[in-house]
C-alpha cells in the first residue's frame, strides 16, 4: 500500500508520525512523509536512512519564536492557539493544502496530524481514505466523565458539559478554520471537534493505555494505539564520552528540559534550571538553549547537553523536569522517572494532572508561577519520595515502547481493508 503522511508543528508533532512512517515502511508499505516544521528542523537525513520519502512544506518558515513567546506568555490556551495559527499556519495554509492534494493523489490512503484539516479536505474531494492521529486525548468526548477542568456533576450533566466545550472551541476557531473548507465547496460542519479535525473512520490516539482508563467511553472512531516511538535502530545519537563520565561520577542527576518550547524562552529557562538545581543541591543535566552554556560542557554538578533523543539519557536520571508535552511525558515514564511538570498551557497541564493522578509527579507548577525556589522544592520532594520512585518503576513495567507503532499499523491496515470491502458491496 502507498501511504502519505502529513504533519505540522514542532519536533513533538513530527517524531510520532516519523515513528509511524518507520513502522509502516517495515511492514512493507511505501511511505511519503510531508512535514511543515515551525522550528525549521529538517528530518531529511533520518528519512533517508529509513527509506521514507520526505518533503518539507515549505522549505523555510519565518517565525520569531522568542518574540512570539514574549507576546503570548500570559495568554490562555485558545488565545495562544489562535496567535500561533495566525503566525505559522494560516500564512502557509495554501502550501500545506497543495502538498495535501499531491499526497492524496499519489497514495492509496493518507494519515495526518489531528489538526491538518487541509489533508482531510483533499482526501474528501478525491474520495481517498483519511486517518488522523491525536497526541492528547483531553478533548475526546466521554459518555460519563466531564471534560478536563470541568466539575464532575454526574453522567447526564457531564455530557452537556462536553457540548459546552464544543461550542467554546467553535467560538474560538470555527470561523477561520472554515474558510478553506467552504471555499472548496464542502458542506458546512457543526463542530470543529470532531467533524473538521478528526478522521471520520479512524482517529489513532497515540497515548499509552496507562493514561487512558476511560477509553471505553469514547466513540469507536477513536482507537488507542499507544505511544508512537522510534525504534532503537532508528536512533544514531550516542551518549558523548564526557556525559558518560558525568553520569558515572555520582548519584543519578535530575534532567531538565522544556523540549521544543525551550527555544521560545531560552534564557529564562536556563536561569530557572540552573538556579533551581543549585538550590536543590542536586546533580543535573540541562538541555541547553543558551550560547553561554555550550553542549557537552559542565558547571560544577551541572552538565549541559544539546538536542538528542530523550529516552537514551532519561533512563540514567532520578527525575525529569519538563513542560508536560505528550512525547516527554511518555519518554520520562517509559524510562522509570518521576516527573516535575512546569506547564505553559492547558494541554500540558492536562498531562501534568495525569501524571499526578497516577502518582508519578507532584502538584504541577505552572510556568507563570515558576521560580527557582518553587521548582527546587518540587525537585527535593521528588528525590525524597520513595512512593514516587516506586510508582515510576511500576509504570515503566506496565508500558511498552514498541507496541504502539505495531498496533497502529494493524489498525490502519484493518480499517483500510474494511473500507475496501464496504466500497465493493
Amino acid at each position: 500500500m502507498k501511504i502519505g503522511i502529513q504533519t505540522w508543528g514542532s519536533n513533538g508533532d513530527v517524531r510520532p508520525l516519523l515513528a509511524l512512517s518507520e513502522a509502516l515502511q517495515k511492514a512493507g508499505h511505501q511511505v511519503t512523509l510531508a512535514v511543515t516544521s515551525i522550528d525549521n528542523n529538517s528530518y531529511a537525513d533520518i528519512c533517508q536512512r529509513l527509506a521514507i520519502r520526505y518533503r518539507q512544506i515549505p522549505a523555510h518558515i519565518e517565525f520569531d519564536m522568542p518574540a512570539f513567546a514574549q507576546n503570548t506568555f500570559r495568554m490562555n490556551t485558545l488565545q495562544w492557539l489562535n496567535a500561533l495559527l495566525e503566525a505559522v499556519f494560516f500564512p502557509y495554509e495554501q502550501s500545506i493544502y497543495e502538498a495535501s492534494k499531491q499526497l492524496v493523489e499519489e497514495n492509496d490512503c493518507v494519515i495526518g496530524h489531528h489538526f491538518l484539516y487541509p489533508l482531510k479536505l483533499a482526501a474528501s474531494k478525491q474520495n481517498k481514505p483519511h486517518f488522523s492521529v491525536t497526541f492528547c486525548h483531553g478533548a475526546i468526548a466521554m459518555t460519563d466523565h466531564p471534560p478536563f477542568k470541568f466539575p464532575d456533576l454526574g453522567a447526564l450533566i457531564n455530557r452537556f458539559q462536553w457540548r459546552i466545550l464544543d461550542y467554546i472551541f467553535d467560538f474560538a476557531l470555527k470561523d477561520k478554520l472554515s474558510i478553506l473548507w467552504l471555499s472548496e465547496g464542502m458542506p458546512s460542519f457543526k463542530h470543529v471537534f470532531p467533524e473538521l479535525l478528526n478522521s471520520n473512520c479512524l482517529n489513532l490516539v497515540a497515548v499509552d493505555p496507562l493514561f487512558c482508563p476511560y477509553q471505553a467511553q469514547w466513540h469507536q472512531t477513536h482507537q488507542v494505539c499507544g505511544f508512537l516511538n522510534l525504534s532503537d535502530e532508528a536512533e544514531t545519537w550516542l551518549i558523548p564520552k564526557s556525559l558518560k563520565q558525568f553520569l558515572d561520577q555520582g548519584e543519578k542527576p535530575v534532567y531538565m528540559t522544556f523540549g521544543s518550547l525551550q527555544q521560545a524562552v531560552p534564557e529564562w529557562s536556563m536561569h530557572l534550571f540552573i538556579q533551581a538545581s543549585l538550590q536543590a543541591n542536586c546533580r543535573a543535566i540541562i538541555q541547553t538553549s543558551s550560547d553561554r552554556y555550550p553542549p557537552d560542557t559542565q558547571l560544577g554538578n551541572i552538565y549541559f547537553v544539546g538536542r538528542h533523543p530523550h529516552q537514551i539519557v532519561f533512563k540514567y536520571c532520578a527525575a525529569v523536569v519538563h513542560h508536560g508535552g505528550a512525547g516527554t511525558t511518555h519518554s520520562a515514564t517509559l524510562s522509570g522517572c518521576p516527573s516535575i511538570v512546569v506547564p505553559f498551557m492547558d494541554e500540558q497541564l492536562f498531562w501534568a494532572c495525569q501524571l499526578q493522578h497516577l502518582g508519578l509527579a507532584p502538584t504541577p507548577l505552572p510556568a507563570k508561577n515558576a521560580t527557582a525556589a518553587t521548582l527546587s522544592e518540587r525537585i527535593k520532594t521528588v528525590l525524597q519520595s520513595t512512593d514516587l520512585q516506586v510508582n515510576a518503576l511500576n509504570a515503566k513495567d506496565k508500558m511498552d515502547s514498541v507496541q504502539g507503532t505495531k498496533k497502529a499499523v494493524g489498525l490502519i491496515e484493518a480499517t483500510f481493508d474494511q473500507l475496501n470491502i464496504n466500497n465493493q458491496t
